[in-house]
């Protein structure tokens, strides 16, 4: 069957040639110089999925099923939570507007609450179903929502807008970023990976890439001053495009079960979190066209998912005991693995 992509565009202001290949095989690793600082015991049922650290870095924001917990970072101690997201999936920050939002798969709204008290001050319908991964993007001051409904078409739409703007493509929208100038970049999770590039302000589609060598791509980074993407596929793979051109620079070797990247500007690394094999590839950037695979760190299996605080360099993982996966249904065609009670932990990595 084929899958499909929708994304959906909120006014922010809502109450609401071919590419060279590098793997760690191919240069000698120097000693990772990044390990597990501390573990945060957070407990639990249900699963997660997105993490998100706040600009300030104070507080990482948890996607946990029915709600969002709220964890100070400074002590890995919960400090809030914002209820009734039923199937949330992400969670975006409009600082100059002091809102967050959530994408609420289940209930296919989106959540605005205050980013000082975290109240909820509005719920809104989306246009499509299964709100998936979310972004602001702060220059058009709009809110996009990726609908994550296998079954529908791409459609962007702006519920605020006089008359909605509409666009249709094959593929199911994974991890969303912006370069802050006007442009958002979306990975298309299909067997051929692709990426799509939207103008902010007009919501049209301006271009449509296709990621040679990747297969359905997950996470996504990016390093604005170079103009570089970061996409992490299936196949063990990063791949690096100009977010210029479309053209492909450099591929990289990563681990099984990439689900999220990262790109630290300060520090020139990239990472990918595995959660298939339990480790953390550390790239560096050598330039922006040349990349090479530095560390292999050990973090638990499942920590597939991540946030970077760009200030200390931290990264956050969050990982549980795992047990079997439950077979596919109608409902469910990507089921994920049982998750023991209690076991839910935030891995921080840092520098050495």
């Amino acid at each position: 069957m084929q899958r499909c992509l929708v994304l959906g565009v909120l006014g922010a202001v809502l109450q609401v040639t071919a590419a060279s290949v590098c793997s760690a095989e191919e240069s000698p690793l120097p000693s990772a110089d990044y390990g597990i600082s501390t573990i945060w015991q957070l407990g639990g049922i249900g699963g997660w999925d997105y993490l998100a650290l706040e600009p300030s870095g104070a507080r990482l924001f948890i996607s946990r099923g029915e709600r969002v917990d709220v964890v100070e970072t400074s002590s890995g101690r919960r400090s809030g939570i914002i209820p009734n997201t039923s199937g949330v999936h992400g969670i975006a920050f409009a600082p100059e507007l002091k809102r967050g939002y959530t994408s609420n798969g289940r209930a296919n709204t989106v959540t605005a609450f205050e980013l000082d008290t975290l109240r909820v001050v509005q719920e809104a319908p989306v246009a499509g179903k299964k709100p998936d991964a979310i972004l602001y993007e702060p220059r058009a001051q709009h809110v996009f929502a990726a609908d994550g409904d296998e079954q529908r078409h791409q459609r962007t739409r702006s519920i605020d807008a006089a008359s909605p703007h509409e666009h249709r493509a094959a593929g199911t929208p994974e991890f969303m970023v912006t370069d802050a100038a006007g442009t958002v970049f979306v990975n298309i999770e299909t067997e051929a990976g692709k990426l799509v590039a939207i103008d902010a302000k007009s919501l049209k589609i301006k271009a449509t890439w296709p990621l040679p060598g990747c297969a359905n791509p997950s996470g996504l980074a990016i390093d604005a001053a170079n103009h570089r993407l970061f996409s992490v596929c299936e196949d063990q793979l990063m791949v690096v495009t100009d977010s210029l051109t479309g053209k492909q620079v450099f591929r990289v070797t990563i681990g099984r079960g990439p689900d999220a990247a990262a790109f630290d500007s300060e520090r020139g690394f990239v990472f990918s979190s595995n959660g298939i094999d339990g480790t953390l590839t550390v790239i560096h950037q050598d330039t922006p066209d040349q990349y090479r695979v530095i560390a292999t760190v050990q973090t638990q299996k499942s920590a597939r998912t991540m946030a970077l605080d760009p200030a200390t360099h931290r990264l956050f993982l969050a990982a549980a005991r795992v047990g079997d996966t439950p077979p596919a249904t109608a409902d469910q065609p990507h089921p994920r693995p049982n998750i023991a009670p209690d076991s839910f932990v935030i891995l921080v990595a840092q520098p050495k």
